[in-house]
């Protein structure tokens, strides 16, 4: 256990590692006009370098957490930091598509590693209910802010530099953390009858979340009733119900379904899938409205988003282990996504000619502080009565959980927004007041997800952890 100071210094480390990996989900999207001119990219192969990305980090995550538990967190963190690290080499020395894509696919196994286990870290590093508090709120406005940081670096460094730099950029990063992270976290020590890996089992969930993914990102493109689209889905699905049968007969299961009976580990999960759903519809369908409707640049959209990420760093700072220690996680839970669902359906009101500080400015200050109050609260739901031993099985599975509701959700939200937009283009409605209304119907079904997250949040959390919980996790939640 580390003692003092050096948790917090350890904490910093991971949460750049963190940080680095989520920022690549966004940053590249900036620079993939700049991408394809360089490369000779088609608008359909273009796709593969962030659907590359996106699969292998999906489809990993699980397995990544289960590798953890077993073969020690610190020892796959550092293997996931060293994957993301040689890829983004890779990546950023790439003069080929088909070199590209594949150090794409591998940036997202090490991303995929390091989201995993991180969590667990932190878990087993800060053990006091208000420390831990404040640790998940550092690492909750890593996780949301992020993506606005990506758009923004990703501008400045496309602009300035070229877009090889957003992946150049990793290298004194990743190697900075390594060699911090072998100073700074210890070794775990390991019982040796928990090394056998559930072979089957992780090939079956690991080959059903990466068609599923795939099937996802291609849904707009092969049409989400094509005999290809329910294919993969039905074979996913096929392949995720054959894992579950495994796991209840295996001696030593991937993932134990007994997780699932702690009613705060599923309800968080749902509300993690919903959620995500909404947090990307906000994130990616207001990046298209403020630079399809109102013309912004990327460095102008990242600046848009810059007061809901000084709102976040504001509550990562203190505010909301404050908040979590005096009222729990269920009334910090249900109002932040209350106020998600409010900052949604403020979009939905836009106009084509708006007003930044009456039309976009409100919904970035609710969701700043939604992400700011919720995030916290839901990852310890999702952590807090979990063994220490399945921490990260349980860190895995949320973070599935994100980034799986995160990708179907946006599919599915997009989906709506162009279909809507083009029935309004076919009766003659002008373009941009038709990608207006797509835009608004999307915002509607984000509020509406981010709505049924605050009541399951109110409703089903419960108040009190199970007696199971690591020590000291489970006095956040006693109020």
């Amino acid at each position: 256990m580390l003692e003092g100071r050096k948790r917090w210094w350890a904490l910093i480390v991971l949460c750049l590692g963190v940080l680095m990996i989520v920022l690549d989900t966004t940053i590249v999207n900036v620079a993939l006009p700049s991408i394809r001119a360089d490369l000779g990219f088609t608008e359909t192969s273009l796709v593969w370098v962030v659907n590359a990305y996106m699969l292998t980090f999906g489809g990993f995550l699980l397995l990544g957490g289960r590798l953890g538990d077993l073969y020690g967190h610190r020892k796959l963190f550092l293997l996931g930091i060293t994957l993301f690290t040689v890829a983004s080499l890779a990546c950023g020395l790439a003069n080929t598509k088909a070199l590209l894509i594949a150090a794409r696919a591998v940036q997202g196994m090490g991303g995929a590693v390091v989201s995993a286990v991180s969590l667990s870290l932190i878990m087993n590093m800060f053990t006091e209910a208000g420390e831990r508090a404040k640790a998940m709120g550092v690492y909750g406005f890593v996780c949301a802010a992020g993506g606005s940081i990506g758009l923004l670096l990703g501008g400045v460094l496309t602009s300035a530099l070229s877009w090889h730099w957003i992946f150049l950029v990793n290298l004194p990063i990743g190697i900075g953390v390594y060699a911090l992270c072998m100073g700074l976290i210890p070794k775990a020590r390991l019982s040796g009858s928990h090394h056998k890996l559930d072979v089957i089992g992780a090939i079956t969930v690991t080959a059903s979340l990466m068609l599923a993914v795939y099937a996802v990102v291609n849904g707009n493109e092969s049409g989400w009733t094509s005999p290809q689209t329910l294919g993969l889905l039905g074979v996913a699905v096929a392949l995720l119900v054959t894992f579950i049968v495994i796991e209840s007969k295996v001696q030593t299961p991937l993932m134990p379904l007994a997780l699932f009976k702690l009613r705060n580990v599923t309800t968080a999960n749902v509300i993690g899938i919903l959620w995500a759903a909404s947090m990307f519809a906000w994130f990616f369908i207001t990046t298209l409205y403020l630079q399809a409707v109102l013309g912004f640049t990327p460095f102008q959209i990242g600046l848009a988003f810059l007061p809901a990420n000084l709102i976040m760093a504001a509550f990562s700072l203190g505010l909301s282990a404050k908040i979590v220690m005096r009222f729990g996680i269920r009334k910090p839970l249900s109002i932040g996504l209350f106020l998600g669902a409010a900052g949604l359906f403020w979009l939905a009101f836009a106009p084509v000619q708006a007003n930044v500080l009456t039309d976009v400015l409100p919904s970035m200050v609710l969701l700043g502080v939604a992400a700011g109050v919720a995030f916290n609260p839901l990852l310890l739901a999702a952590m807090n009565d979990v063994k220490q031993e399945d921490s990260g099985l349980a860190s895995g599975v949320v973070n599935t959980a994100f980034m799986m509701g995160g990708s179907l959700g946006l599919a599915v939200i997009a989906s709506l927004a162009a279909g809507r937009t083009q029935q309004l283009m076919t009766n003659g409605v002008a373009s941009i007041e038709a990608l207006n209304s797509g835009y608004h119907a999307a915002f509607v079904l984000g509020g509406v997800f981010a709505l049924i997250c605050a009541v399951l949040g109110a409703t089903l959390i419960r108040v009190k952890m199970n007696a199971g919980a690591p020590e000291g996790g489970a006095q956040a939640a006693m109020h």
